[in-house]
């Protein structure tokens, strides 16, 4: 009676085995084929659109930019005449014009794939050479968020690309490698992508349907996952957030793209470290703003920042949605500076880096009619949500300690200590959090990076400044001097939340 009972269990056991070696092969092949699909439908985006590019490329003279905006802040309540610096501005109009509205109705005719995977979700970003390191910072202040979100990192060509931090550092932090110019390949006569034209290309042929898009020194303060899912991203599909300074767009280009020009206090300039947009509701719009980037340095550039502070790809998503009638948010929050003060004017810091708000606390407000940015008087601000730490970035290769890191009496400081509004909507020791990550990146990866090879002592600087900064008991966290809040309280006694 043994025996049958024991070639039952050994048959069932090889069908189980068999069924489970089945299974696994056609998971396996379907992973290969959705890989093997994407990089078809990339293929088969890229050829049509480079067509469309060059086919309604902008015809005859360039802007000629004459004189400069110079740095128009934004007001909120007092309408001002828009600028208007382009100098040619009636030659170019009608070329231009035409050239545009032909490229509006082709994508608007375009049947073509979609290079994107159906309901993925992650973070997209670029960094290649000096920027990798940085990036590395920011995408471990990301994880200590909690966030486990996908990470895909383009790099506009081979020579950007360092195999052991792709393939080694990378895959185990949940980050991919994407080699752009390899998507790019077999069109000769494509324009070279780089720059501020890198952005828009990276988000069309990322592989996630709906992204988070972040600047290499651009890193959240909490976990941004929920920010996907909540409103106003899920009603829009494409959010985005404040510069400091007015839109400066020339009257002209209004003209070309066959849009009302907004008035002076519709909103503010797009500071687009951090973007947030679905391809399923904002294709088109990603079209055109490929389109404006691809064609930015000669023509669309000076038309949208005409000399402003950061012209390049910022203003280009938020006009092509506008060009488009398409749906969007701009958060309202007014942007904030980050820094320590000076000696010469101890109420004015030292820009270092500025802090942006959470869309869904900004959202909650501005749908109760509790708009800021108009009077701060009517709520509490929202939460800081990322800052865009680049005046320094956290990277050791590129004078992060710099004179920002001295204080009045020439000794190791901190970076982050004004204006007290941004240090309560931070909320906790963030500066801490962001020195300890760049001290265990440098000092764990201070041989690995190519734009590191030809330096020395890096991990011995930033150790240096942790240990008199961070380690030094007379060395405090600053403090709030409204008397109302208790945010750094114990902070002496305890580690930053995730760290």
């Amino acid at each position: 009676m043994l025996a049958p009972r024991r070639i039952i269990l050994a048959v069932l056991a090889v069908i189980f085995f068999l069924s489970s070696a089945n299974y696994s092969w056609r998971q396996l092949s379907h992973r290969l084929k959705r890989t093997s699909s994407l990089s078809d439908r990339r293929a088969r985006l890229w050829k049509p659109l480079h067509f469309l590019l060059e086919q309604r490329a902008p015809d005859g003279a360039q802007p000629i930019l004459q004189g400069s905006v110079g740095l128009p802040r934004f007001n909120a309540i007092s309408e001002v005449a828009r600028e208007n610096h382009i100098a040619n501005g009636d030659e170019i109009r009608l070329p231009l014009q035409a050239a545009h509205d032909g490229f509006v109705q082709d994508i608007r005719d375009l049947n073509v794939d979609r290079a994107y995977i159906p309901g993925t979700v992650g973070i997209v970003s670029s960094a290649g050479g000096s920027y990798l390191p940085t990036f590395i910072v920011s995408l471990h202040l990301l994880r200590q968020t909690g966030s486990d979100l996908p990470v895909e990192l383009f790099m506009k060509d081979l020579s950007e690309y360092e195999p052991h931090v792709c393939e080694v550092i990378l895959p185990p932090l949940g980050v991919k490698c994407v080699v752009l110019s390899e998507i790019l390949a077999g069109q000769d006569d494509a324009k070279p992508i780089e720059g501020f034209q890198l952005k828009s290309f990276a988000m069309l042929f990322s592989s996630f349907e709906t992204f988070l898009w972040l600047d290499a020194d651009c890193a959240p303060l909490h976990d941004p996952t929920p920010i996907l899912s909540s409103e106003p991203f899920i009603s829009t599909g494409l959010v985005t957030w404040p510069d400091f300074w007015a839109n400066t767009a020339a009257p002209v280009y209004f003209d070309i793209s066959r849009q009302p020009a907004p008035p002076s206090t519709a909103r503010q300039a797009t500071e687009a470290g951090a973007l947030l947009l679905s391809k399923e509701a904002h294709f088109l719009t990603l079209l055109l703003a490929v389109y404006y980037n691809y064609h930015g340095p000669d023509y669309y550039y000076p038309l949208l920042g005409q000399g402003a502070p950061g012209a390049g790809d910022k203003d280009t998503f938020l006009h092509a949605a506008t060009a488009l009638n398409t749906t969007f948010y701009s958060v309202s929050e007014a942007v904030v500076d980050l820094g320590n003060v000076t000696p010469w004017n101890p109420s004015t810091a030292v820009n270092a880096g500025y802090i942006q708000a959470d869309p869904i606390e900004d959202y909650n407000l501005t749908s109760h009619g509790k708009w800021r940015i108009q009077d701060p008087a009517v709520s509490t601000p929202p939460r800081a949500l990322f800052i865009h730490a680049g005046a320094p970035e956290f990277n050791p290769g590129k004078s992060l300690l710099s004179d920002k890191l001295r204080g009045f009496d020439g000794k190791h400081t901190r970076l982050w200590t004004h204006p007290p509004e941004a240090m309560e909507r931070i909320g906790y020791d963030a500066e801490r959090r962001f020195w300890e990550e760049t001290l265990e990146v440098t000092c764990s990866m201070e041989s690995v990076f190519e734009s590191w090879k030809s330096k020395t002592g890096l991990c011995d600087d930033v150790r240096v400044h942790w240990t008199a900064v961070f380690e030094d008991p007379e060395k405090e966290a600053p403090k709030i001097t409204d008397g109302g809040s208790s945010w750094m309280s114990s902070l002496s006694h305890r580690r930053s939340p995730g760290v």
